[in-house]
């Protein structure tokens, strides 16, 4: 791990929205190869998803942690957060150990999509997978089609993917169905629930445009 000393904050204060934890403050490296989800989508995207209350979560390409953390703050049991780029993982760290989460939390460096299956354990049995994949290069399509695969995640599982409104995803990525779409300016909230077997469809959650 990078000492805590290293790791140099951004101008822009990121916070934790709500939960036990609301209002603390989290640090996320320099430059823009993290991109912190903004403070409106991030109570919007939870609102939706709420209540938390014990769920395990995995959250993928999660940056300094703050959807995770927000996850943790809103009652969630437990998060595997998975980060590539050392800066970023090295906040992320930093972060759990400043709001005392390193019981609740597990941090792996893996290339994604391709190393998913390193955490197949974790996906099993999760409730929710949060995902802020960088912006354009497929990314976003390519990690959804993985985590559709039969028998990755179980019936009932979402996905929540943030992603640029140029990022067009598909309705259905092998088991995956999206049941709702949310967007905010130019960024899009697509929510897909893994439907029960030999259905093709999960029924709609509400969604719209805002702002």
């Amino acid at each position: 791990m990078t000492p805590a000393a290293a790791v140099k904050e951004t101008p822009a204060l990121v916070r934790v929205i709500a939960g036990a934890l609301g209002g603390r403050r989290l640090v996320a490296p320099r430059g823009r190869a993290t991109r912190p989800t903004s403070d409106r989508v991030r109570e919007a995207l939870f609102m939706a998803l709420e209540p938390l209350d014990g769920l395990r979560v995995v959250d993928l390409y999660a940056g300094s942690g703050a959807l995770g953390i927000e996850a943790l703050s809103r009652g969630a049991a437990r998060v595997v957060f998975v980060e590539r780029e050392r800066a970023a993982r090295a906040a992320l760290e930093r972060n759990l150990t400043d709001l005392e989460l390193t019981d609740r939390a597990v941090v792996w460096r893996l290339v994604l999509p391709a190393g998913l299956g390193r955490i197949d354990p974790a996906l099993a049995e999760a409730d929710l997978v949060l995902m802020d994949p960088p912006y354009g290069g497929g990314r976003a399509a390519g990690t959804l089609a993985r985590l559709g695969e039969p028998g990755r995640l179980r019936h009932g599982a979402r996905v929540v993917v943030e992603h640029h409104a140029r990022d067009v995803l598909p309705e259905r990525s092998g088991a995956l169905a999206r049941a709702r779409e949310r967007r905010y300016g130019e960024t899009v909230v697509s929510t897909y629930r893994v439907a029960a077997e030999g259905t093709t469809a999960v029924a709609p959650e509400e969604g719209g445009n805002e702002g």
